[in-house]
């Protein structure tokens, strides 16, 4: 399908209110999905909201340091994760705990990170995503690079990074994307524009919308309405088909909105208006499938209890997987640095293990 490169239309497929949109020309790349895969896509969107519940409140209880919640963002994470391939490469930033829980990652792997348990999180290479991104925008550059890699050897397969609408004034992504044009790399560009870098909002970060950046630098871009998972689905599976057949990059923007604070250690009632957050609640992506289903005699309460159990089960093995994570010692410190011996190595934790000792003998 050729990508409107005016990126000012809004692809919608399902509404607030849970009715399905007549745009067919989008529809179409969802057209196998089944009343299932809907309930399918509903306890993603369920179980990745309760495993953001229960991690915030982990935080709050003292036992990570910080957390980025994603509340109210779960669809555009949910509906662009579930179009990619097993062979497909993930580059995240830092609140995309929805991809990683499609992606297979294990809920308590996504905690170690914010506890302190480990330096990075996961093997990359067990579920083809990196670990959480702190820099911001320079996951871009870098699933530039793959992206060039993997068209350099012949892979299958396509490479989709993810970035916020802050990230979209950083260096990073307009290399990201200008180096992505000239070379056709297979990547896609997702922006979850949940309107608020931290405490600025989006309207300072461009006067058009970020869609239309990529018109700039000879990107394509669609502009979906990131709470309607089904919308999302369709427009990154569109993206990924042009990205694997050789068409080059694609910019999507999820127009989204982050519900809570940017991270626990922000206050969002400080920056914007109670009457907006109420604006976006009746934008809800779970809402909107549940209505969706209700329609469509799909929501029962057997299937609508199973969901719950999930979610529940979910959350209390993260907890306990959480508070059961061993942790590192001192000296772990210089553990993987390389992948082989490296003398350095070797030298400076011989000198930190001559430090360490050294408080042990004045505690005697």
């Amino acid at each position: 399908m050729t990508v409107n490169s005016s990126a000012d239309t809004l692809i919608q497929i399902v509404t607030p209110e849970g009715k399905r949109t007549p745009q067919s020309e989008y529809s179409d790349a969802i057209s196998d999905v089944t009343i299932d895969t809907v309930r399918e896509l509903y306890e993603d969107l369920v179980v990745v909201r309760r495993i953001d519940a229960e991690a915030t409140a982990l935080q709050r209880q003292g036992e990570l340091g910080l957390w980025a919640p994603l509340l109210g963002q779960e669809a555009a994470q949910v509906g662009s994760a579930r179009a990619l391939h097993s062979e497909d490469f993930v580059f995240a930033s830092y609140r995309e705990h929805g991809v990683a829980y499609c992606r297979g990652v294990d809920p308590t792997e996504m905690l170690r990170f914010w506890r302190g348990s480990t330096q990075s999180g996961w093997n990359p290479y067990d579920y083809n995503m990196t670990t959480p991104a702190i820099i911001v925008g320079s996951q871009g550059l870098h699933a530039t690079g793959y992206g060039l890699g993997m068209k350099f050897d012949g892979a299958e397969g396509a490479v989709i990074t993810y970035f916020g609408d802050g990230a979209t004034s950083q260096g990073d992504i307009s290399e990201a994307l200008g180096f992505a044009a000239s070379f056709s790399a297979p990547v896609v560009f997702f922006c979850q524009n949940n309107q608020w870098a931290i405490s600025a909002p989006v309207s300072v970060q461009t006067h058009i919308t970020i869609a239309e950046r990529g018109r700039g630098f000879g990107v394509p871009a669609l502009r979906v309405d990131g709470n309607d998972v089904l919308a999302v689905l369709a427009a990154t599976r569109i993206a990924l088909a042009r990205a694997r057949e050789g068409s080059g990059p694609t910019l999507i923007e999820a127009l989204t909105y982050r519900m809570g604070p940017h991270t626990t250690s922000d206050d969002p009632t400080r920056y914007r208006s109670v009457a907006v957050d109420d604006e976006w609640k009746r934008k809800d992506p779970i809402e909107r499938i549940r209505l969706l289903l209700a329609r469509a005699g799909g929501l029962d309460e057997g299937f609508v209890t199973r969901v719950r159990d999930r979610a529940d089960v979910t959350a209390d093995q993260l907890r306990a997987g959480c508070l059961g994570t061993i942790e590192p010692t001192p000296m772990s410190l210089f553990d993987h640095v390389y992948a082989e011996p490296h003398s350095l190595i070797s030298e400076e934790r011989e000198h930190y293990s001559a430090y360490l000792a050294g408080f042990e003998g004045a505690r005697s």
